[in-house]
């Protein structure tokens, strides 16, 4: 779409922001929409006797009973997310990973076949699968050379039907911070809504996005417990955003899209913050020492500044160089085919040993 078609959807002449709520991007049948009533959301006190849920009333065939269902909203996760993210309970959604919250964003606001989503490629594959589930169109603004926004080509992208923009930050694959102020851009002058993806925020020299919710009501900050809490096995997912989005969200997510071992498990990681902050520090620490080793191979053509716990490598030869690290047990990630990202392998930093047996064996790389 031309730019000056397009200035509509983009500010009004004032340069104020042209988002005006949920209102004009909430699908009708989610408007509409009458939430189940499940036992839990019906009575939430406490009993002696439950019959209400139909559930096995003689336990569970493990140490620990799971006969009962677990918290819809999972409060008590909330509670502790809520002490250390320094947001109030309303305005945090937790989903069956990240991923969870994705899908319900698309379901909630972007009308199959007729609406679209913009991305800026490379970045997280699950915007482009979700979308795709949904019928959703995608509209791809590539990031540029030095992965940042291309804030131009996102403008001349949005039309009347684009509901949502998709920003990874730190970015994967890339692994770089997006420049905040062109988020912020974004943020200030787009009429839907900003999803902000933090996955790897706290591996990050920049703030969180979540401190700015309450200037913004169009913003969506997405994080998770997989990558520095270590708990991906677990599939808990975070968004944050305001109140009004998060209601949309809690009606239409599953009853208990959060399991009950997961909630617990959640809680007893929550409270071990300092052993994170610890291995934090740890990984940071690594990935320099990752760097200065890798940069000492002929077949290394450049190694990306990362802001998260990962690199990203550029090589003479990524295919032969990931199939030989196959054949010795190691498992890089090649991203050679993304966009982008021609020539180049993504490594997490692993363990101080896992480092340098991959260092090590790349010596023997011919």
């Amino acid at each position: 779409m031309k730019e000056e078609e397009n200035k509509q959807y983009y500010s009004d002449k004032n340069g104020n922001s042209p988002f005006r709520g949920l209102g004009g991007l909430l699908r009708e049948n989610i408007k509409r929409l009458v939430p189940y009533s499940s036992a839990r959301d019906e009575y939430q006190g406490e009993a002696s006797v439950f019959l209400d849920a139909n559930e096995n009333a003689f336990g569970s065939p493990l140490e620990q009973s799971y006969n009962r269902y677990p918290d819809p909203l999972q409060i008590e996760v909330k509670k502790s997310l809520s002490a250390i993210k320094g947001v109030p309970i309303r305005n945090i959604f937790l989903g069956n990973g990240s991923d969870e919250a994705i899908d319900i964003l698309y379901r909630s606001f972007c009308n199959p076949g007729v609406d679209n989503v913009i991305l800026v490629p490379p970045t997280y594959g699950m915007y482009q699968v979700s979308a795709n589930i949904n019928d959703v169109a995608i509209r791809n603004v590539p990031l540029t050379p030095d992965f940042q926004l291309n804030l131009e080509g996102i403008a001349e992208a949005i039309d009347k039907h684009t509901k949502m923009i998709f920003v990874c930050s730190p970015n994967n694959p890339t692994g770089n911070s997006i420049n905040r102020a062109d988020v912020e851009t974004l943020l200030a002058n787009f009429e839907g809504l900003v999803v902000v993806d933090e996955a790897y925020i706290n591996f990050s020299r920049q703030r969180s996005f979540i401190q700015e919710l309450t200037e913004y009501g169009n913003l969506v900050v997405l994080q998770t417990l997989s990558k520095a809490w270590g708990l991906a096995g677990l599939r808990v997912g975070m968004a944050f955003a305001s109140e009004e989005i998060i209601e949309v969200m809690n009606k239409v997510k599953p009853p208990y899209n959060v399991n009950e071992a997961s909630q617990q498990l959640a809680l007893q990681a929550l409270a071990n913050i300092e052993q994170v902050n610890a291995w934090i520090k740890e990984t940071l620490i690594q990935r320099d020492k990752l760097v200065l080793g890798l940069k000492d191979f002929e077949f290394v053509e450049d190694i990306y500044p990362s802001d998260a716990n990962f690199i990203l490598v550029k090589t003479t030869d990524p295919k032969g160089i990931y199939n030989f690290l196959v054949q010795q047990g190691i498992i890089v990630r090649d991203r050679s085919k993304v966009e982008l990202c021609a020539g180049c392998l993504r490594v997490t930093v692993g363990t101080p040993a896992e480092n340098e047996i991959l260092l090590n064996t790349l010596q023997d790389y011919k």
